[in-house]
């Protein structure tokens, strides 16, 4: 079970609509940073904030190949969470495939919006 700070910084960056939808255009393919800013009507800066709560709260990589940044889903810390709320034992176990294809038609609406 992860540190309760960890989890901490797992469901705050959870917890803001645009780190979700990050996560739910990662689920696809590694990407650059400029390519996950592109749908988003902020600045690179702002992108680059989220993406640094992601990657500190464990659920991002940031990898830097030559002149450009990419960033790759870290399953293990969304599965650190799942762990933990099952704990609870009132919760259903959670499984990642169904939340991966939850988040892959939450990509669809928003792609369609």
């Amino acid at each position: 079970m992860p540190p309760p700070d960890r989890l901490d910084l797992i469901f705050s960056a959870l917890a803001d609509p645009t780190r979700r939808r990050v996560l739910s255009m990662l689920l696809e393919d590694d990407m650059a940073v400029s390519d996950v800013a592109a749908p988003f009507e902020m600045s690179l800066a702002a992108i680059s904030k989220h993406l640094s709560v992601l990657a500190a709260a464990g659920l991002i990589r940031q990898e830097r190949r030559g002149r450009i940044t990419w960033c790759k889903l870290d399953p293990d810390g969304m599965r650190s969470a799942s762990v933990w709320m099952q704990g609870f034992g009132q919760f259903d176990p959670v499984d990642l495939d169904d939340f991966e294809r939850f988040l892959k038609v939450q990509i669809e609406e928003w792609n369609q919006e």
